[in-house]
């Protein structure tokens, strides 16, 4: 048999597998994180601040000729983070979004806290309930416990929580024993020809990662509950060979919130500006000219029009 013949009898064997799977979780558990891991790319926003994700994000992992015989694309998508208390329409279209996102796909990934088991975990498991799905528990953090055998007992606590398909414990933020969890998720993912194109990594538009990166750095430097009165719109996008020019309005719903984004002497919104710009360039892979400004329009985050403008809630919701 020659070589050529082979490969051919070694590619005909190999399994093509498509899936979704929806990552959900409470606030600042490591959604973003772990879809951005995956991805190999910043896709969300993240921030050591609950509610930083503020739309469902698909990130597209594909993977051929590597892994033992199966081809896959996988598809995650990073849902807000579900929480109890829902103050105005822009939170409670956040938890909308995550349940929905939980309906119509083929695994479900739900991610909790190493040693840690809130009432808002309690909230989300109770999400899924009904669901038929397989949902694997994702335990993150681990690498921030000293002593591992403190994790037994915990996760055994956990097992009797639900009939999960699997309990792994992981790392986010350093990658570690993700493989496992791609592993698993192979295991319950139809056989299908792949949706996406394979070098797509999301379905969003390069305009919202740059507000997404925009918003990541407003979160990172604006204390308190202020980010969360916060939102980034791109209205200019130009892009040419060696630069890319970037107009950005921040959006705030108080007059007295606009000083403090600029800052005295402008210094807050330009540190902002900076720090983006960098991340700009590192993603877009030019140079970025960002400008950016700061308006005002009053309670924003319960104006149906306006989170439509921003991509936050769609024409048919309203």
């Amino acid at each position: 048999m020659t070589q050529a013949e082979k490969r051919h009898n070694n590619a005909k064997k190999r399994i093509q597998k498509c899936g979704t799977i929806s990552i959900i979780g409470r606030p600042n558990v490591g959604k973003s994180t772990l879809l951005n891991h995956l991805v190999g790319y910043k896709l969300s926003a993240i921030a050591n601040k609950p509610q930083t994700t503020r739309t469902n994000i698909r990130g597209i992992v594909t993977e051929t000729g590597g892994h033992q015989d199966v081809d896959y694309q996988m598809i995650f998508t990073d849902t807000p983070g579900i929480h109890q208390n829902s103050k105005n329409l822009l939170n409670r279209t956040l938890n909308s979004e995550a349940v929905a996102a939980v309906e119509d796909v083929d695994a479900i990934v739900m991610m909790v806290e190493a040693l840690k088991w809130t009432d808002e975990d309690d909230f989300v498991l109770k999400r899924l309930k009904h669901t038929k799905k397989p949902v694997f528990l994702l335990v993150n953090k681990v690498d921030r416990i000293q002593d591992k055998n403190r994790l037994f007992p915990y996760l055994q606590e956990l097992s009797q929580k639900r009939n999960f398909e699997e309990i792994i414990p992981v790392s986010a933020e350093k990658g570690t024993n993700l493989d496992s969890l791609i592993d698993s998720l192979l295991k319950v993912l139809p056989e299908s020809e792949f949706i996406y194109p394979e070098d797509h990594i999301t379905d969003k538009s390069i305009r919202f990662i740059c507000g997404e990166l925009v918003r990541e750095q407003l979160v990172r430097n604006l204390h308190e509950e202020l980010p969360y009165t916060t939102a980034v719109e791109i209205e200019k996008f130009e892009e040419t060979d060696k630069l890319v020019t970037i107009d950005v309005v921040i959006w705030t719903d108080r007059k007295n919130q606009k000083g403090i984004i600029i800052g005295k002497k402008g210094e807050t919104l330009k540190r902002i500006g900076q720090a983006a710009r960098q991340s700009l360039e590192e993603f877009l892979m030019k140079k970025v000219m960002l400008k950016q400004w700061v308006k005002v329009e009053e309670n924003w985050q319960n104006n149906p029009r306006h989170l439509n403008e921003l991509g936050i809630i769609s024409n048919r919701e309203l």
